[in-house]
């Protein structure tokens, strides 16, 4: 998760456990905006083997479909599914087994939006992030019939089918889509993989999933400038601990200035 930076750095914000694992979280956002319920991204979902969740060694309870439950909302009441990017845990929630076995889009009534050049990508995907584009996380989406597409170069989308604004970003994997989320006065990015954790502000601390390391630099350097100056709250999509933070320049870069859980900032601002 930190590529080249070593274990005795990143270990002071992200402690690693005997296995050399840290905590991590697939938090997803909803968004309810008129009559409209759009998701944001759909966790690693249950559908994968025994084995494969081996690999993570899963903990908690939560469920997507339990969490939606909690919030006073149904599955088949989401309009939209949008997806940052089609790897395993931002995706695998999107789609499920029906008991005759047959793999069905998990939300029946929804559209499920991907960038239409990062489709391509993980549809033909290269050597090294095959194994993070699961066929059968993706290709049922196509069949369905439900699958739309954005298009853009952007870096920055502001004409979109969403109430928000979208942030493209390349260098963890091709043309990754970040919500810009305007709400009770204040600006909420959702960072998914540019920004996975608190752990990750320091602009070396780079994934060594990403496919252009020195790209995410450059954007991860813009990013966290723009947003220190203009107050922006970041949504933590990996990181079990802070859910969204806010930010503030040191000598040594923008770091985390404050954490808060989503319902109680809002409640209070």
């Amino acid at each position: 998760m930190f590529g080249v930076v070593p274990k005795v750095l990143w270990e002071r914000t992200n402690p690693a456990d005997e296995n050399n694992q840290i905590e991590m979280a697939c938090r997803c956002l909803l968004v309810e905006y008129d009559s409209r319920l759009i998701l944001i991204d759909t966790g690693m979902g249950e559908k994968q083997s025994e084995k494969f969740f081996s690999h993570y060694h899963r903990w908690g309870n939560h469920t997507l479909e339990g969490s939606l439950k909690k919030a006073g909302f149904a599955i088949d009441q989401i309009t939209d599914v949008f997806l940052t990017h089609l790897h395993f845990d931002h995706c695998g929630g999107a789609v499920r087994y029906t008991d005759q076995g047959t793999l069905v889009p998990s939300f029946p009534n929804a559209s499920f939006w991907v960038h239409k050049e990062h489709w391509l990508w993980a549809t033909t995907p290269n050597v090294r992030e095959k194994a993070s584009f699961l066929p059968e996380n993706i290709l049922p989406l196509e069949k369905s019939g439900q699958l739309q597409f954005i298009e853009g170069s952007g870096p920055l989308l502001e004409k979109t089918p969403f109430p928000f604004s979208i942030l493209l970003v390349d260098g963890h994997t091709e043309k990754q889509m970040l919500p810009i989320i305007d709400y009770r006065g204040s600006r909420l990015v959702f960072c998914a993989d540019l920004i996975p954790t608190a752990g990750h502000l320091p602009i070396p601390y780079v994934m060594g999933y990403d496919t252009r390391p020195l790209l995410t630099l450059d954007e991860k350097s813009a990013f966290l400038k723009e947003a220190e100056e203009n107050d922006v709250l970041l949504f933590l999509e990996h990181d079990p601990n802070h859910e969204i933070i806010s930010l503030k320049k040191t000598e040594k870069g923008v770091r985390m200035k404050a954490s808060y859980r989503l319902d109680s900032y809002f409640s209070v601002s």
